[in-house]
């Protein structure tokens, strides 16, 4: 037996225009990237607290705080690259 529930959504849930979307879009990115970054740069600085001198980790570690660092770079442009998005879809605000 199939039964199908029909619910009028709130009116909070209205279709938002093109540049709300964006915003909104602009804001996770920057909260992913920078979330993620932070993630690395934690784990490459205990990577290389834990190194003991052993160049292999050291190196790994290296390349972990410079992930960090490029995750960090990408946060900071997202807004960049969403508002040149914003003018090659026309949405302007």
């Amino acid at each position: 037996m199939l039964a199908v529930l029909v619910v009028d959504p709130p009116s909070s849930w209205a279709v938002a225009d093109v540049p709300a979307v964006i915003n909104n879009l602009r804001n996770w990115i920057v909260g992913l990237l920078a979330g993620l970054a932070t993630l690395f740069l934690t784990l490459g600085g205990l990577r290389y607290l834990m190194a003991g001198g052993d160049p292999g980790e050291v190196e790994a570690a290296k390349r972990a705080l410079k992930a960090a660092a490029i995750g960090y770079g990408l946060a900071v442009l997202a807004p960049v690259l969403v508002t040149a998005l914003q003018g090659i879809v026309g949405a302007g605000t």
